[in-house]
């Protein structure tokens, strides 16, 4: 077995060499076949690729002759248009030169006519010269002539034109001033009557009738007795614990209190009434009440000022002004109950300042508070209206209501339209009927006053206060006065009442001037 296998290896080689020798050979003839067809294809490729490129550069070199065709054709065209265009410009350039021809030969004959016509005014200015010295020696001997035959001088002549102009001019300023016054004064009191009367209409006051003493109602005249006490201790400590003086006379069941201060006036009245309802009247017992209703006054005058501006709708009140405007509660002017009155100020302002459509709240705070300075006027010295101010500036008010607080009586110039406003509320509240009362003396003197004032001026034949005192009539002698001259009369006469006298509201003055013819057929 083992010869038999060796034997077959033998065999074996040779055949396996012998065929891998006859594969490579049969290969290597595939691989030249092959590599000869490869070489054909290449050869075919390059000669297509060497026809391919012929025919391009064929093509190429066409299109290139037609682009250089085209682009000939386009330059030739471009060439005509413009050649085209050169023409037509040369036509409007010679166009051009013979309209500039015709000009220059207009121009030209033009000043050949101006310089004709300017030796023609040269004649023309010389001969008028000529007249105007000829017409200036003829009004220079005219003028002499008229002196000589008038018997003044020019100078005079000139003076007294002058004068008569000045007086003509004096009499139209005053027909002017007339005139513009007069619609002035109907445009003014035609608004200022609107504003005032719907004023009036939406509110309606009280009528006013304070007492300045006060007077309290006894059960029967045994208790002036007992008010009295034992050698009068209980009258001297009443008066000495309220600071008031107590009137105890024949009038039957009553006592008057008396006293310059209104809060005190009050303290005495209800201490007083409650001693009596009480019964208890000794010295001890009347310290302790008028200490009692003094701590009460307090909190009424402090709730009565809170009121006071709740009713009027304003807020931000420093409290000290609220105390002082609950003060003015006890306080009368003529008989007027000064809060009563602020309260109608502030609201007065209010519906003036609506229609006029300036702060309505700002005008109602300087109202209610215009009279302030009432309040304390018996413990600084100095008119109400600047003690009112320093409070109100005091105590954080702004700048225009302290203005107008300071001028609504015009101890300052008032300078804001809420000024002028606060001065017609206080008039209006002040001056409506019933408002206030007046000494008869005193409305007597002041009617003398306004008549006496009238006929202190020239020209002046009588005068008469009318009105209670709110209008004067003049009466002016025609011959002394014109009507010209009764303008600024009534225009004097207004302002000698203003600066001399103190009077509530206004006076309307009335200057009359007539001319009577009387002839009697006998």
């Amino acid at each position: 077995m083992t010869i038999s296998f060796e034997i077959m290896i033998l065999i074996l080689i040779p055949t396996v060499i012998l065929g891998i020798l006859i594969g490579f050979f049969a290969r290597k003839k595939i691989m030249e076949s092959r590599i000869e067809s490869i070489e054909r294809l290449a050869n075919k490729i390059i000669e297509e690729a060497r026809k391919e490129a012929q025919n391009i550069k064929k093509e190429a070199t066409l299109q290139a002759k037609d682009s250089l065709y085209q682009m000939k054709t386009e330059f030739e065209k471009e060439v005509r248009d413009r050649r085209y265009e050169l023409q037509t410009l040369e036509r409007r350039l010679i166009q051009k030169e013979e309209n500039i021809e015709k000009r220059t030969s207009i121009v030209e004959q033009r000043e050949a006519e101006s310089v004709k016509r300017e030796k023609i005014l040269n004649q023309k200015e010389k001969a008028i010269q000529e007249q105007e010295s000829t017409y200036l020696r003829l009004i220079q001997e005219q003028r002499a002539q008229l002196e000589r035959i008038s018997g003044i001088s020019s100078a005079e002549a000139k003076t007294l034109l002058m004068n008569s102009m000045e007086e003509e001019a004096k009499t139209e300023a005053a027909l002017l001033i007339k005139n513009i016054e007069n619609r002035a004064r109907e445009m003014a009191d035609k608004k200022s009557k609107e504003i005032i009367a719907l004023a009036i209409n939406r509110y309606a006051g009280d009528y006013v009738a304070e007492k300045t003493v006060s007077v309290v109602t006894l059960p029967n005249d045994e208790m002036k007795g007992r008010i009295i006490g034992r050698e009068g201790r209980n009258i001297r400590a009443i008066e000495a614990a309220t600071g008031v003086d107590l009137i105890i006379d024949d009038t039957p069941e009553a006592v008057i209190v008396s006293g310059f201060n209104p809060i005190r006036r009050e303290v005495a009245r209800l201490t007083l009434e409650r001693l009596i309802t009480d019964g208890r009247i000794h010295p001890a017992r009347i310290e302790e009440i008028v200490e009692k209703v003094s701590r009460e006054m307090e909190t009424w005058i402090k709730e009565a000022g809170e009121q006071a501006a709740f009713d009027v709708g304003i807020h931000g009140i420093h409290p000290e002004l609220i105390k002082l405007i609950g003060k003015l509660k006890f306080r009368t002017s003529y008989a007027q109950n000064v809060l009563q009155h602020s309260l109608e100020v502030a609201f007065l302002c209010g519906i003036m300042a609506a229609e006029l459509g300036i702060n309505v709240k700002q005008a109602k705070r300087a109202g209610l508070l215009h009279d302030i300075g009432k309040a304390v006027d018996h413990e600084i010295e100095g008119p109400h209206a600047s003690i009112g101010a320093d409070l109100a500036r005091k105590y954080g008010e702004s700048d225009e209501v302290v203005h107008a607080i300071a001028a609504h009586h015009e101890d300052i110039a008032p300078e804001s339209i809420l000024a002028v406003l606060l001065q017609a509320g206080d008039t209006l509240s002040g001056a409506r009927p019933g408002a206030r009362r007046e000494m008869f003396e005193a409305y007597v003197k002041r009617l003398e006053d306004l008549e006496k004032i009238a006929n202190s001026f020239p020209g002046v034949n009588k005068s008469y206060a009318i009105q209670a005192g709110r209008e004067l009539r003049v009466i002016v002698e025609s011959n002394r006065i014109t009507d010209s001259d009764s303008v600024l009369l009534c225009r004097d006469i207004a302002r000698k009442i203003e600066k001399d006298l103190v009077y509530p509201g206004q006076v309307k003055v009335t200057v009359i001037r007539e001319t009577r013819a009387i002839e009697y057929a006998k």
